[in-house]
């Protein structure tokens, strides 16, 4: 019978030991201490033996003690995690990263029984897309949040209109000079994307408004079921022939159904979706769609994060990338 063994986690005494050096020179070292006069020789004995002693910094403790967490907290509503989300989010990552800063993203759900994150993280940085309640500012203030944005105490909201609103134009301008005038707008029946779907809708409808065109109904659509086919069947029985969709999987879904009834797309129905996904591609036919830059948005969110966080210099003068219509199969 093998007996039983532990594993200690190992400390920065340990460090000192095997270096041959103080625990607080191990500390200034690790934590690269700004007025010490360490010599270079030291510095790399300490790291070595870090590195060889395979030790992690305690950063609960370090976070106690310099009263920062290195965290940004990005308080997002209650929408699903899509393609578009999550490549942007995946960008940011990755320039937060670079200057020592972890971004979680977590969703804010109302009745949620669990401390929020903000709670338990103590993150330097707390952002939402919308402002926050009172009630969460209060909450944050207590847990020891110092910076929040939208700022509760300035009134700054971040202008989210030209993201709603820019995709939808191009898809109403698109579908509009295509030659289309009877067009709908397409989203599906999941309450999580009900503000932002409505949000589109109404966007598309100004702009069809703005064209001369009659402002287009919201239908909700299922995927799961053939509900589908009969709408598309009723749109094309009443001389719709443009669809906006509010994503590409909605665009998927309506142009399965018209191929499924034997429309000619685009000459029968014509289809646009939103965000440029891969299965825009995948898809057969190939669907019409909206692209963003990710990327740079990413980037550029990331950039005005440690703006707040350290007062590093924005970008300047360079206008946020728009969207672009990319023109495929559907339409």
């Amino acid at each position: 019978m093998s007996e039983a063994t532990t594993t200690r986690r190992t400390t920065a005494e340990d460090v000192a030991r095997e270096a041959g050096v103080s625990r607080a020179t191990v500390s200034f070292v690790l934590n690269d201490t700004p007025g010490q006069t360490i010599p270079e020789g030291t510095r790399l004995r300490v790291r070595g033996a870090a590195e060889r002693l395979g030790y992690r910094p305690n950063r609960a403790a370090r976070a106690l003690a310099s009263g920062r967490s290195r965290i940004v907290l990005l308080v997002l509503p209650d929408w699903p995690i899509e393609y578009l989300l999550r490549d942007y989010l995946d960008e940011a990552s990755l320039v937060l990263g670079r200057a020592g800063y972890a971004l979680v993203p977590y969703t804010h759900q109302p009745g949620n029984q669990a401390p929020p994150l903000w709670e338990t993280l103590s993150p330097d940085l707390v952002l939402g897309p919308i402002p926050f309640s009172p009630t969460d500012i209060a909450a944050m203030h207590a847990s020891g949040v110092r910076k929040i944005y939208p700022d509760p105490g300035q009134g700054s909201l971040p202008d989210i209109s030209l993201t709603i609103s820019a995709g939808p134009n191009l898809q109403v301008d698109h579908l509009h000079t295509r030659g289309h005038r009877r067009l709908v707008y397409a989203a599906f029946t999941d309450p999580r994307t009900t503000g932002l779907a409505t949000a589109r809708h109404r966007a598309a409808r100004t702009r069809a408004q703005a064209l001369g065109l009659t402002p287009p109904d919201l239908a909700t659509i299922d995927y799961r079921d053939d509900s589908v086919d009969h709408m598309v069947r009723r749109w094309h029985d009443t001389a719709i022939t443009g669809v906006i969709a509010y994503n590409d999987e909605v665009a998927a879904t309506v142009t399965g159904a018209a191929v499924r009834l034997g429309l000619r797309l685009p000459e029968d129905l014509a289809v646009v979706g939103h965000d440029d996904t891969p299965i825009a591609t995948m898809f057969a036919p190939r669907l019409s769609t909206v692209r963003f830059d990710t990327s740079t948005l990413g980037q550029r969110f990331a950039e005005f994060a440690l703006h707040l966080l350290d007062g590093r210099p924005l970008t300047a003068d360079e206008p946020l990338p728009g969207p672009a219509l990319v023109h495929r199969e559907t339409s």
